[in-house]
């Protein structure tokens, strides 16, 4: 199937429709059973689920992208054990309407539920309990690995084991998941007991975090990047557990689930709005705690409450800046981040602050290592570009490293240096498989 370019941009686009690169063909591929004739394929393709990835690793210029999201189905499911099959195209979702029912839960899910299987996989995802269950991909049991020479390799922590470490974080590379399977976690009902916590500067918030991950398995903080000085840092602290029954006050009822869609395309972050914002939303919690209990899509997905709120950093786009740095320097790392960012009145009203656990991931090229990591928001510019790249020098100086699942800038040299298993990772690369990320980190 053929997409008229004019439309490309708007049907296929990276999450912050930036850089706009487009492929030159789209083809969908709805049964895992009957795969597509990749001989007949007149250039390199790259499997694509919903294209929640913020920069071009979800972008093909030029070559073939393979949408898989109608491959859907879930395949099987034991209640007793936890372990639940899926097609790779299923998204989060889905896999939640047919789980929380159950009486389960997804072992790890990042900010939005509108990923597919087989992307949380390919950029092997993490969420607010990294410290406490690692990593998505180190629940993963098994999947089915289809390489474009027809090969279909069952990749597990035993068999073919080279294949499912460099498909876990690997970025889609490696060949097409056609099917996985994960363990999920128990959860007696989609209700979570949460406290919020507001914090005066980034010591208290490390006092606060310290605290907090010897009882809630699931901790974050929003940080006010337009504060400065003796508030430098401040922000809210999120930290919550799965509601218990008959001890928690649960809702009979859970609340209905529909996005508000975002209601036109126009840059609306700047330095005024954004201090505003971050201003308010700061002072709008006047206890110093409060708590209550939370349904998980407030919880876990509050910005899936609005649809399309990426398009507020108008047609330009925005890059979101994720970097983690070693806990021995990473205080003093985030707090000179947060210096210059705060001073150069670019940041936005996204600023999510929290720890990594030592859990070993499963994945040759996954992000999170023990330490401190901070996502930010640019709209995209010529100035915050710079920052960017002034923000890459205290990244590097601390030890720390970029997300990929987030990057549309990052130097090739850098990457090397970041994921030093690179040239091991490469061995496993299908030929007929490449990235607008992956051609733009060879360059020196």
């Amino acid at each position: 199937m053929s997409i008229n370019k004019e439309n490309l941009n708007t049907e296929y686009p990276s999450f912050g429709n930036y850089p706009k690169l487009y492929p030159s063909e789209v083809k969908h591929w709805s049964w895992r059973h009957i795969p597509p004739n990749f001989s007949s394929f007149s250039a390199k393709f790259l499997p694509r689920g919903f294209g929640k990835s913020y920069g071009d690793s979800c972008l093909l210029e030029g070559g073939i992208l393979l949408d898989t999201t109608q491959m859907n189905k879930i395949i099987s499911f034991d209640r007793e054990s936890g372990i639940i099959r899926a097609e790779s195209g299923i998204s989060f979702d889905e896999l939640l309407n047919f789980l929380v029912p159950r009486g389960y839960f997804l072992p790890v899910t990042p900010g939005t539920k509108h990923i597919s299987l087989a992307g949380a996989i390919a950029n092997d995802v993490h969420g607010k309990n990294h410290f406490s269950a690692g990593n998505f991909g180190n629940h993963i049991t098994k999947f089915e690995l289809l390489r474009s020479d027809g090969r279909r390799l069952i990749c597990s922590p035993e068999e073919n084991k080279d294949y499912f470490a460099a498909t876990i974080g690997g970025l889609g590379l490696s060949g097409i998941i056609t099917w996985a399977e994960f363990k999920c976690r128990s959860s007696p009902t989609p209700y979570f007991y949460v406290e919020n916590i507001k914090f005066r500067n980034l010591d208290e918030f490390f006092e606060i975090n310290e605290v907090s991950e010897e009882s809630f398995p699931y901790t974050v903080a929003w940080i006010d990047c337009t504060a400065k000085g003796k508030h430098l840092g401040r922000g809210i602290y999120n930290r919550g557990r799965h509601a218990e029954v008959g001890k928690d006050n649960i809702p009979n009822k859970s609340p209905k689930d529909g996005a508000k869609p975002f209601p036109f395309e126009i840059a609306l972050i700047n330095k005024a709005t954004t201090k505003m914002f971050n201003l308010l939303w700061y002072n709008k919690q006047i206890r110093k705690k409060t708590k209550g209990i939370s349904h998980y899509n407030p919880f876990f997905y509050p910005l899936d409450g609005v649809g399309g709120w990426n398009k507020a950093y108008g047609k330009a786009g925005f890059i979101q800046y994720q970097f983690v740095v070693p806990l021995a320097s990473g205080k003093e790392t985030v707090r000179k981040i947060l210096e210059k960012i705060s001073s150069s009145g670019l940041s936005s009203f996204l600023v999510v602050l929290k720890t990594f656990g030592d859990i070993p991931p499963s994945g040759m090229l996954s992000f999170p290592m023990r330490g401190i990591t901070l996502a930010v928001d640019f709209a995209v510019s010529r100035n915050s570009l710079a920052l960017c790249r002034e923000l890459d020098v205290l990244v590097n100086e601390g030890g720390g490293r970029l997300y990929v699942a987030k990057d549309s800038r990052m130097k090739g040299a850098d990457f090397r240096r970041y994921y030093n298993n690179y040239e091991e990772f490469s061995k496993y690369i299908d030929p007929k498989i490449t990235s607008s990320f992956w051609q733009r980190i060879q360059e020196k």
